[in-house]
C-alpha cells in the first residue's frame, strides 16, 4: 500500500485536475449557448436564400447553372471535412473523420479520385497524416465562424467543380441535435439535388438587370456558401456541447477518484495509528514484565 504522503499528493493532483475540468465545463456551457444562438440565427437566412434560389432556378429554364447539372460520368469526388480546432470534446471529431475516411476508401475502391478541403485543425492534421489529396485548408476559426474566412478555401473547391476537376462535392460535419446528441453527417453538396432546393410554391418571374446569367451565378455561389456556413455553425455548437459533456464526465470521474483515494488514505492512516498503538502497548508490556 502506498504511503500516506504519496496518497495525499495524488489527492491534491486530482483535485487540481478537477478544478480545471470544472472551469472548462462552465466555459463550454457559456460558449455553447452563444454557438446555438448563432446557429439558430443563421437558419432564417439559409431558408430564405434557398427559396429564392429555387424560384430563380425554375424561372429561367433556358439557362442551367453548372451547380444544377448532374454529370453522368463521375471520375473525381471532392469532400469538405469540418472539424474543430481544439480537442477535449469526446468522440466528436473521431466520428466525422471515421465516416469521411470510410467513404473515401469506398470511392478509391471504385477508382474515383478524391480531393479534400479541411476546415478545422483536427481534420487538417488527420488528412495530412493519411496522405489525402488536400486542395485547401482553413484553421484557427475561433469561437465564431466568419464567412469572409470560409470563402477562400470553399471557392477553391467550387472553382474545381465548375472547371470539371471534380464531378461531385460532399460535405462532412456534425449536425447539432441537442446538448447530449450530435450526429455526424456526410451529404452531397453539388450537384444540387431536388431535396436541397425544393419545389417553389407557384411560379415567379423576374426582371434581370443587366443579365440573368451573372445574377443566377452569384446567387448559386451565395447559396452554397450559406450551406457551408450553416454546417460550420452546427459543428461549432456540437463542439461546445460535446466539450461541456466531456468535461462534466471528467469532473465527476475526478470526484469519484478523490473519494476512493481518501478512503485508501484513511485506511492507511488508521493502519499506521494501530501499528503505533500496538508498539506502545507492546513496549509498555515489556517494561512492566
Amino acid at each position: 500500500m502506498a504511503g500516506s504522503k504519496e496518497i495525499r499528493t495524488k489527492i491534491k493532483s486530482v483535485e487540481n485536475t478537477r478544478k480545471i475540468t470544472k472551469a472548462m465545463e462552465m466555459v463550454a456551457a457559456s460558449k455553447m449557448r452563444k454557438a446555438q444562438d448563432r446557429m439558430r440565427a443563421a437558419r432564417p437566412y439559409a431558408e430564405k436564400i434557398r427559396n429564392v434560389a429555387a424560384h430563380m432556378s425554375h424561372a429561367e429554364p433556358e439557362y442551367k447553372h453548372p451547380f444544377l447539372i448532374k454529370r453522368s460520368d463521375v471520375k473525381n469526388v471532392g469532400v469538405i471535412v469540418i472539424t474543430s480546432d481544439k480537442g477535449l470534446c469526446g468522440g466528436l471529431n473521431t466520428n466525422v473523420l471515421r465516416i469521411s475516411v470510410n467513404q473515401m476508401q469506398e470511392w478509391s475502391k471504385s477508382n474515383l479520385g478524391v480531393k479534400v478541403c479541411t476546415i478545422g485543425n483536427k481534420g487538417s492534421s488527420f488528412m495530412s497524416r493519411v496522405n489525402a489529396d488536400v486542395k485547401s485548408s482553413l484553421v484557427g476559426l475561433g469561437d465564431a465562424p466568419h464567412i469572409d474566412k470560409l470563402i477562400g478555401p470553399v471557392k477553391i473547391m467550387l472553382d474545381a467543380y465548375v472547371a470539371g476537376e471534380i464531378d461531385q462535392l460532399y460535405i462532412a460535419y456534425n449536425r447539432f441535435i441537442n446538448t447530449m446528441k450530435q450526429e455526424p453527417i456526410l451529404e452531397q453538396l453539388l450537384p444540387l439535388s431536388g431535396e436541397k432546393l425544393g419545389a417553389p410554391q407557384g411560379q415567379w418571374d423576374y426582371i434581370y438587370e443587366p443579365d440573368a446569367q451573372p445574377i443566377i451565378d452569384d446567387l448559386m455561389v451565395r447559396y452554397i456558401e450559406s450551406l457551408i456556413y450553416q454546417a460550420v455553425a452546427e459543428n461549432m455548437a456540437s463542439e461546445q456541447s460535446a466539450r461541456m459533456v466531456a468535461m462534466k464526465a471528467a469532473s465527476d470521474n475526478a470526484k469519484t477518484v478523490i473519494n476512493d483515494l481518501k478512503l485508501v488514505y484513511n485506511k492507511a492512516r488508521q493502519a499506521a495509528i494501530t501499528k503505533e498503538i500496538s508498539e506502545i502497548v507492546g513496549g509498555a508490556a515489556a517494561v512492566s514484565g
